[in-house]
């Protein structure tokens, strides 16, 4: 399993297991050089939008991935993970409507976790 497969999948598990919501993975390799994939998700409530980023964090930093960059603020409405081969938006409910990003990356292709086992 190629780093970038290997990164998305624990992220994924690591949003997954704190409850996140519909949790989108896009692959973007072929539109972006940003990254290569996209991961995008909602909390119901400031203290899950905290706790699905401190999961993620701490499951990919054990794994020994590092991260690049924190954006967002701390008020659990977005915070956008930076790890080079992923970038994880986590989003309060609000927001992930109003941002859309999965309208804006449309052009991506969107996977499923089982994808990225292949």
């Amino acid at each position: 399993m190629n780093q970038s497969k290997e990164m998305a999948k624990l992220a994924y598990t690591a949003l997954s297991d704190k409850k996140g919501e519909d949790i989108q993975i896009i692959d973007i390799s072929g539109v972006s050089v940003l990254a290569d994939y996209f991961l995008i998700v909602n909390g119901n409530s400031d203290s899950q939008v905290n706790a699905l980023v401190d999961n993620v964090e701490e499951e990919l930093h054990k794994a020994g991935y590092s991260l690049v960059q924190r954006e967002g603020n701390a008020s659990g409405r977005w915070v956008l993970l930076d790890f080079g081969d992923i970038i994880v938006h986590v989003f309060d409910r609000e927001n992930r409507q109003f941002y859309n990003l999965e309208r804006i990356w449309k052009d991506g292709q969107h996977v499923s976790v089982e994808d990225l086992e292949a």
